[in-house]
């Protein structure tokens, strides 16, 4: 019984040592003049849509979850956050050169159909960010449409 107790008790003290570990959850400020939905000026619906399924990740407006302040899943919404970012960060869209712009159109409109974004990881815990057939619809013809004018 002293062998559990002993394991028990370090199980505990390494998880209550993790939290000690910092992640950085702040967000740069937003630029209006280079965030998405201020440039492009897209319809209400579209801007809800990106607002409520994808800033959470592609953005500098992530609205962290009270969950994301314990280790260690904190370090794995921090790490999806980042990687998203990387891929997408509508909040830099006016930082983008066009082909780049071009491509995260494209890239988009391909992931929202194949039904890989928004990720079910989230959606499991964010149930309103997951889109049904007729948003999904509304992005990537809105999508569609800008690339075709080459309005980005």
């Amino acid at each position: 019984m002293k062998k559990i107790t002993k394991i028990v008790l370090w199980i505990v003290l390494i998880f209550v040592g993790i939290q000690l570990i910092p992640v950085d959850r702040t967000n740069p400020p937003i630029r209006k003049e280079k965030n998405f939905v201020d440039v492009q000026n897209p319809p209400k619906k579209v801007s809800e849509i990106l607002k409520n399924s994808c800033y959470d990740c592609h953005s500098f407006e992530t609205k962290y979850p009270k969950y994301a302040y314990v280790a260690p899943i904190s370090w794995s919404i921090k790490h999806h956050i980042n990687e998203g970012r990387e891929h997408a960060n509508f909040s830099v869209w006016g930082d983008y050169n066009k082909d780049i712009k071009q491509t995260i159109l494209e890239k988009t409109i391909e992931m929202v159909r194949e039904r890989k974004m928004p990720m079910p990881g989230y959606i499991a815990q964010h149930p309103k960010a997951n889109l049904n057939d007729a948003e999904r619809k509304v992005l990537t013809n809105y999508f569609e449409e800008i690339l075709k004018n080459g309005n980005y």
